[in-house]
């Protein structure tokens, strides 16, 4: 494994009235290409924030992040766009599926965006559907899934464009533990047979047992980085 993301000395303030409010303060981590990475903490200790800045979303107020070797600090707008588009899925727990759509039009989106042909990208969306065990639901509306198709939509969605790294935000929040369980076997599989990196947020317990390394945060700042052994007795 080499290093894909580094987060070095992250702080990101905002302004509140006449004073500021630290989502985050000092962070660090290092994430390795294909790590299976979980961002825990309680609400309001700087997991979504953390992950927008990893994604390109949002700029850090001081420190830098490194991209895939890139220091995302010194790119330009059509640059973060550029490598956002290329480089990195996400995965929202609210799914953000455009309901006029099918699953496989949802799923094709980022192939688009890229400029692909229409046949290609029928042909990597529903190979991206048939990854996540739902091929034969690619010409229903979102409306006709249930949540927990929906979200392994949005995984595909995520996936179709080989990024290097998927971000995913409490991605089993609006889930029953079924379907909960169901996603996180998918995530993990995909992570392990397609070499794809994930680091998500979330406070689901039931997504933290199934994680090989956990960086938990409170108040901004990174309180601890566990690994699996220590995962295990924690």
């Amino acid at each position: 494994m080499d290093e894909l993301v580094m987060v070095e000395a992250v702080s990101r303030r905002f302004p509140l009235d006449h004073s500021e409010v630290r989502a985050l303060d000092g962070a660090s981590l290092r994430a390795q290409r294909g790590e299976f990475l979980a961002i825990s903490g309680p609400s309001g200790s700087g997991k979504s924030t953390l992950l927008n800045l990893i994604g390109c979303v949002d700029k850090p107020t001081s420190g830098r992040i490194v991209f895939d070797g890139a220091d995302t600090s010194s790119l330009n707008p059509s640059q973060l766009s550029a490598l956002r588009r290329k480089k990195i899925g996400f995965v929202f727990q609210t799914f953000n599926l455009i309901p006029v759509y099918t699953a496989r039009e949802n799923v094709e989106l980022p192939l688009l965006l890229q400029g692909m042909s229409a046949s290609e990208r029928r042909s990597r969306a529903m190979a991206a559907l048939e990854s996540v065990g739902l091929a034969e639901r690619a010409q229903q509306r979102p409306d006709l899934l249930s949540g927990g198709e929906r979200q392994r939509v949005a995984v595909a969605r995520a996936i179709v464009h080989r990024p290097a790294l998927v971000l995913a935000d409490e991605p089993t929040a609006n889930l029953d533990t079924h379907n909960a369980t169901q996603l996180i076997d998918l995530m993990r599989e995909l992570n392990l047979t397609l070499g794809l990196t994930f680091i998500f947020s979330t406070h689901d317990q039931r997504l933290l047992e199934h994680t090989p390394r956990i960086v938990r945060l409170c108040d901004g700042q990174v309180v601890e980085d566990l690994h699996h052994a220590e995962v295990a007795h924690a």
